[in-house]
């Protein structure tokens, strides 16, 4: 451990994956933490530079690109990771920063002059590779990572399709690929399907399902039960990175269905089946499938081996720890 070795922590908002970072990091150097937005950060940014050695800063943004201009200034050494959205460029439904003529610009600056990238996800690299327009020689394929001590399989399965995706927005709606689900759920009545995160006064505004149960909201430490319970997890996504869900579903072995974007077919491999978008009839089949089966150890072995916590810490270690050396 290098204890003496100062990182400045940063990201515009906080999830669990971030926490989880920012834990480990602090267990190994000295960190300092901002998590904010608006113009004040900047500000924040100026004041803990000068004592920092290197800047890790959560998703491409403003923010982090800004930060990397800064940490050049100072002689200091930068970290991005991409999770997704930053590498998003949706015009159909302006989802992601590159739909931005001036934000794109400062985006592209930060992905091409951090020293450091890490994407969760290869597909992620080559979205940044094709809007930054570069070589992505900076960029590095570290996953997220899962504890499959926290996420275990309960004693039995019910026969219930899962989904858990957080929408606040009908664009979220669309990028969750949540009207997709509901499509499916139409065209299998006699299944039983379970939604968590959708809003209620988003929820108002479809008419669903009757087969679909919709929870506004379960908090992340409750969410184990319904992946115990659940025999197959979906997720029809018209867009994602490497989704936490998916993995934490899969190692309480559910039986994995995802849609062919991003990360999702890397997380699924051979354990689960891929479907395209809108493909009602395949995704019938593949869900039908999943309920065939009495318990999916071959999903939860997958993530176990190859996304683990450890792997990842080792990674964020080899990658920070070369960038202090090489000072």
């Amino acid at each position: 451990m290098n204890k003496k070795s100062k990182i400045l922590f940063t990201a515009a908002f906080s999830t669990s994956f971030i926490r989880e970072d920012f834990s480990f990091l602090r267990s190994r150097y000295s960190v300092k933490e901002i998590i904010s937005s608006g113009p004040l950060t900047f500000i924040k940014f100026l004041f803990a530079l000068p004592s920092s050695d290197v800047t890790f800063s959560w998703f491409a943004s403003v923010y982090s690109s800004v930060l990397v201009f800064l940490a050049k200034l100072f002689g200091k050494e930068s970290i991005i990771v991409l999770g997704g959205v930053d590498v998003a460029n949706m015009h159909e439904l302006d989802y992601g920063i590159w739909n931005s003529r001036w934000k794109s610009k400062i985006v592209r600056y930060g992905i091409m002059n951090a020293d450091i990238v890490l994407a969760v996800d290869d597909s992620l690299r080559q979205d940044a590779i094709r809007l930054a327009r570069y070589d992505g020689k900076n960029i590095h394929i570290v996953p997220t990572g899962y504890d499959s001590g926290r996420w275990e399989p309960g004693r039995t399965k019910e026969k219930i399709i899962l989904t858990v995706a957080q929408c606040d927005s009908l664009t979220r709606v669309r990028i969750k690929g949540i009207d997709f689900l509901f499509d499916i759920a139409s065209a299998m009545p006699k299944q039983s399907f379970v939604l968590v995160g959708m809003k209620n006064e988003i929820t108002k505004q479809f008419a669903i399902p009757s087969n679909i149960v919709v929870i506004e909201f379960v908090p992340q430490t409750e969410l184990l039960a319904y992946y115990q319970k659940a025999s197959v997890y979906l997720q029809p996504s018209l867009r994602e990175g490497l989704p936490n869900t998916v993995c934490e579903a899969m190692l309480c072995e559910c039986y994995p269905i995802g849609t062919n974007v991003g990360g999702i077919p890397t997380a699924i491999g051979e354990s689960g089946s891929i479907i395209d978008y809108g493909n009602v009839q395949d995704a019938v089949k593949a869900v039908m499938t999943g309920l065939a089966q009495n318990n999916n150890s071959s999903a939860r072995e997958r993530i176990a081996t190859l996304f683990t916590k450890h792997k990842r810490e080792q990674q964020l270690t080899s990658h920070i720890d070369s960038l202090i050396n090489a000072k």
